[in-house]
């Protein structure tokens, strides 16, 4: 008897184990939070993506663990932005095996990509104009957009003579040709920074010159969800059905949340704020929204002191509603920068980093920037 069972017991694990491969779910690999929720909502009831980049670390200084690389030398589909956005897995994810398949999302047909902002300080109501049309589809020549920053440089350039720093003079002492010099060193110091910039993260030029923070326009998340179907049903099209249910799904509940965010966030058009940095524009120009310049052009160079005196004179000029920080990153210096410029604070988390993974993060992460732009912009 005891033999019997024995034998029956090897029977059932060998025809498990062979079984296994036909039913399996394809492993699949995910950069940073918001693709791993959308990629799980495209694998809902088949299986889970496994997320490479986690908490607050962040994607332009991510390092792989051991664990992450196992990972990834397993993995049959791997989604990510680009080297853009993570340049620390474009080396490792050069070396794989073949059987994996490397998408890089940031390179799909038919996503509307936006051009890296120059500088620090932009026009906001300007670019917001050209926002609202970017948003109804309006693709006009992208060397309008350089022309515009030329003008708005121009603008700056002429109105510096007419400025009256009597309240900065207040504040730090400074007469008003020191208040020139600060903010032309501000200008160097900004580009100082974007060189720096393309130092660590490759040269601008070879990616297009573009913003990696692409799933902020939910537009680009729902192409996003198409390529991302196709990709699982080429590897796996014994689910190819459910992976085409849950596609059609998930592109409705972003269609809803477009709807639900541009409803939000109308009554906050034309207010001016600073964010920490450049990585809001596609939320910014689909639904009109008024930056005015940001804190640090890299989230990882700390800012000189001329940029940001340039930054607290361009909050009271403007009369800024709100800086925002981020989580990852110095909220220290958005207080120094704020302080006597009557501006609010408030949060805004582009990764979700206080989000619990899965598919629904996507989703939470886009209320809850709107609900912090809100909230802030309006004073409540």
């Amino acid at each position: 008897m005891k033999n019997l069972l024995t034998v029956g017991f090897l029977a059932i694990v060998l025809t498990a184990h062979h079984a296994a491969p036909a039913s399996a779910a394809p492993r699949v690999v995910t950069s940073i939070k918001p693709l791993h929720s959308l990629v799980s909502g495209v694998m809902k009831g088949i299986g889970e993506p496994y997320l490479l980049i986690k908490g607050v670390a962040s994607p332009h200084t991510f390092s792989l663990k051991p664990s992450d690389a196992r990972e990834l030398e397993r993995a049959r589909v791997i989604f990510w932005v680009g080297d853009v956005l993570a340049p620390g897995l474009e080396r490792p994810l050069e070396i794989l095996p073949k059987r994996a398949n490397v998408v890089a999302l940031g390179e799909l047909k038919g996503l509307e990509l936006l051009k890296l902002r120059e500088g620090g300080l932009w026009e906001g109501h300007d670019d917001d104009h050209g926002g609202e049309k970017k948003a109804e589809g309006d693709h006009h020549d992208e060397g309008k957009e350089a022309k515009d920053g030329d003008d708005d440089h121009d603008k700056e350039k002429r109105g510096k003579a007419e400025d009256d720093h009597h309240d900065e003079k207040e504040k730090t002492g400074a007469k008003d040709d020191d208040h020139e010099k600060m903010e032309a060193k501000a200008k160097d110091d900004d580009h100082h920074e974007k060189a720096e910039a393309k130092g660590d993260h490759g040269d601008e030029e070879d990616h297009g010159g573009f913003d990696a923070h692409i799933w902020l326009d939910p537009m680009n998340a729902r192409r996003w969800v198409e390529s991302i179907a196709h990709e699982l049903e080429e590897v796996d099209p014994a689910n190819k059905k459910k992976y085409e249910s849950n596609a059609q799904n998930l592109k409705a509940r972003i269609d809803a949340l477009h709807k639900e965010l541009a409803q939000a966030l109308a009554p906050v058009k034309g207010a001016p704020y600073i964010v920490f940095h450049d990585a809001y524009q596609y939320m910014e120009k689909r639904y009109g929204l008024t930056p005015i310049g940001s804190v640090t052009l890299s989230p990882e160079k700390k800012p000189g002191s001329a940029r940001l005196v340039a930054i607290r004179k361009k909050i009271r000029d403007t009369k800024s509603i709100c800086v925002f920080t981020e989580p990852q990153f110095q909220p220290r210096l958005v207080k120094v920068i704020m302080e006597g410029t009557g501006a609010g604070t408030g949060v805004l988390d582009p990764l979700g980093t206080g989000i619990p993974a899965g598919e629904d993060a996507y989703f939470t992460l886009m209320r809850n920037m709107a609900k912090s732009l809100g909230t802030c912009l309006s004073g409540k």
